[in-house]
Formats: C-alpha cells, sequence, structure tokens
C-alpha cells in the first residue's frame, strides 16, 4: 500500500549485510545467481564487457539452462560498453534482457532520463542493493592499482518483496509482455531489524530520498556523517548541513580526491567548500583510489544505495537507497568511516582560504557550469493552458 508521504513503509524482521568492495560482494553475488532456484532479477546501470561480465553472464546462462527465469533490465546509456556477442550471449541462453530509455536522437531531453539503480533479486528472497556495477573498474583483482572503493548490502526478510515490486514496476515500463512471477513473501527475520526502501524516480509520488535524508539531518542530534562520489548538493541540503554544524553537531562529507572519473564535478563541489568549512562541516577527501560509494549516516540510522548527493541524480536518474537502523550494521559503518577518513586528506579552511588566485578564478568560471547544470536539473515550468 502506498504512503502519502514515502513510497514504501518501515518494515521490522530484516537481515543485513555490509559487503565492503567488489572482491568481497562480486563471489556472494554471483554465488547467490548459482544457487537460485526459480527467478533472478537484476537491473544495472554500469554493466561493461571484461573478465567480471563473463562471470556474471556465466552464472546468469546456467540459471537460465537450470529454468530459472533470468531477466535483466539495463540502462542503455550506462551499457553501451557491453558487446554486441554479449548480448547475443545472453539472449540465446533466454535471458530476458531489456534496456531502459533507449538513446535516440529525436528523444532530446529524454535522453538525460538515465536508471541508476543497482538491484539483485534472488527467488525473492534474497536482495542486493548498493552503488556496484558489473564492470571490471570495481575489482581489486583486475585492478589492484586503480579499483574503485563501492559497498554492496545483502538483505532478507519482508523488504525484499518492496524491492521486488519496485523492479517489477520498472519492467513494466519499458518490457513486454510483463513479468509473470509470484509475489515475494518471505518471512520476517526473529529479531531482525527495521527498514524502508525509498526509491526515487520520475513520479513525485518516488522523490523520497532526498526529502527522508533532509529529515534525518534535521533530527540529527549527535551525528550527520555522509560519504558520496558525486557531491553537487542542493542549497536545502547545503542548509540543513551547515545549521547542523553551527549546532555543535558533527557533521562530515568523505568525498573523492584526485582520483575520480568525473574531475569537472569534483571541481563543481569544491565551490562550496569555503561555505561549509566556515560553518563547521568537516571535510575529507579519500586519497587511496576512487570513492564512489553512497552512505548517509545519521545518528542510528543509515542508508545505502545508488543515488549520489547531486541534483543531476535527483532529477534525472531512477534511483534506490535502502534504509535501515540496524545495530550491528551501524557499528561496522563507522568503523569504515574512520579507517576511510584516516586514508583521507582533510581540507582546512585557513589553508582553503589560502589557495590561489587562479584557483578561485576556476571557481568562479566553474560556477557558471553549474549554473547551466542547475538550469537543466529543475523541472521544467508549467506551460500555458490547452
Amino acid at each position: 500500500m502506498k504512503s502519502a508521504k514515502f513510497r514504501f513503509p518501515r518494515r521490522t524482521g530484516n537481515r543485513f549485510r555490509l559487503l565492503v568492495d567488489g572482491d568481497e560482494f562480486f563471489p556472494v553475488m554471483l554465488e547467490a545467481i548459482g544457487a537460485a532456484r526459480t527467478s533472478v532479477l537484476l537491473e544495472l546501470y554500469l554493466f561493461e564487457s571484461g573478465l567480471l561480465a563473463d562471470r556474471f553472464i556465466a552464472a546468469l546462462t546456467a540459471a537460465a539452462a537450470r529454468g530459472v527465469c533470468v531477466c535483466l533490465l539495463l540502462d542503455d546509456f550506462g551499457s553501451r560498453l557491453l558487446s554486441r556477442s554479449d548480448r547475443q550471449r545472453l539472449l540465446d541462453a533466454g535471458i530476458r534482457l531489456t534496456f531502459y530509455n533507449p538513446l535516440a536522437r529525436s528523444h532530446w531531453r529524454r535522453n538525460l532520463q538515465r536508471n541508476h539503480r543497482k538491484l539483485l533479486i534472488i527467488d525473492g528472497e534474497r536482495a542486493f542493493t548498493g552503488g556496484a556495477g558489473i564492470t571490471d573498474l570495481f575489482s581489486a583483482t583486475l585492478r589492484p592499482a586503480d579499483y574503485w572503493h563501492e559497498l554492496m548490502l545483502e538483505i532478507r526478510g519482508p523488504l525484499v518483496a518492496d524491492w521486488q515490486t519496485l523492479f517489477r514496476e520498472t519492467w513494466l515500463e519499458v518490457a513486454d509482455p510483463p513479468l509473470d512471477l509470484p509475489p515475494a513473501a518471505p518471512q520476517p527475520v526473529v529479531d531482525g531489524a527495521n527498514g524502508r526502501v525509498a526509491a526515487h524516480g520520475r513520479s513525485v509520488h518516488e522523490a523520497d530520498i532526498v526529502r527522508s535524508l533532509l529529515k534525518r539531518v534535521r533530527r540529527a542530534r549527535y551525528r550527520v556523517w555522509m560519504a558520496t562520489a558525486y557531491f553537487l548538493p542542493s542549497w536545502k541540503l547545503r542548509r540543513a548541513l551547515m545549521r547542523k554544524a553551527r549546532a555543535g553537531i558533527d557533521v562530515r562529507l568523505l568525498l573523492p580526491g584526485p582520483h575520480t572519473d568525473h574531475p569537472s564535478v569534483r571541481r563543481l563541489g569544491q565551490r562550496h567548500y569555503g561555505s561549509l568549512l566556515r560553518s563547521g562541516v568537516r571535510i575529507f577527501e579519500y586519497q587511496p583510489r576512487f570513492l564512489h560509494a553512497k552512505v548517509q549516516l545519521c545518528d542510528s540510522w543509515a542508508s545505502i544505495g545508488s543515488s549520489n548527493l547531486d541534483r543531476w541524480n535527483l532529477r534525472w536518474n531512477l534511483e534506490a537507497n535502502q534504509e535501515l537502523d540496524d545495530p550491528d550494521i551501524l557499528q561496522q559503518l563507522e568503523r569504515l568511516f574512520r579507517s576511510d577518513f584516516s586514508h583521507s586528506r582533510e581540507i582546512d579552511y585557513q589553508q582553503w582560504q589560502q589557495r590561489p588566485w587562479h584557483r578561485r578564478r576556476l571557481e568562479q568560471l566553474w560556477a557558471g557550469v553549474e549554473a547551466l547544470v542547475r538550469q537543466l536539473s529543475e523541472p521544467r515550468p508549467p506551460g500555458p493552458p490547452d
């Protein structure tokens, strides 16, 4: 049943498992596909041909050969590096392969609408979500010098049914015929934790990720820690963070350092460092490799998923996060944050104020770019009546 405020309700009786970096979460996901009995539902933004893709294609085709219903929903732009031969391997195995919003010259602005969700559901009983895609870039084994730092979360319990509902609804928008799957009804876990699926999409009723986050930030009593790969926050979020920091709350941002796939977005985000630092927000730039994780920790509440803190995501993308208040996962996240802070460079306000003039000039130029991004990211005003 849809809530008037949020897309999905909070549910109790769930078990979560935090998986850090690709060499930990990819084997677990592959094992889950290998054990599937009835269905494998996979929804991804990034799916690129390579050694890791070969492993997943082998696991998916083997599942289909066992009679498992395998449905693969990929974003058309994010999967552009999936080769034609790999696509054919999936189709030849009987896998239902569908692409979200195929690119077309005639679509213009519609091409900007992307499916950025990351979701794997096994038999309606296990779900995985986070920020990873199927690409060698997330594997320390395949890319030991420059693999991306990321998190995935395994979910068991009643929340899995909400994830399957979300997948089914998106599938119905773009694929034909519809999915013929029994409704997921996983049993609650004894002494399980609470959680809620937060979805973001084109519908106003699904745009609840940022509203939920703002609510938690504004109510925080002692801690607001956030990690994101692309930091281009709205004024509302920046204001909420600054107010909390001025009130003495421990507000920290963990952001990419020199390793990033979009240096321009990093520069755009740095425009806001001065005002945030002046208000008492602590900013850490992660140094070892690209920080791609998306996680928020507010007091005893956490959110892990696909959504970055940038206007582009919130305007154009389908996103989904898992919110939770599991004490064990919260402790693991706190330890992970502290470890990542220790491998980061903290930005000092006085040093930031003394940065060279050409850096300031460059930021002014980026301000114009940000204004353009903001213009593109805002909804169109309503037109005149017919």
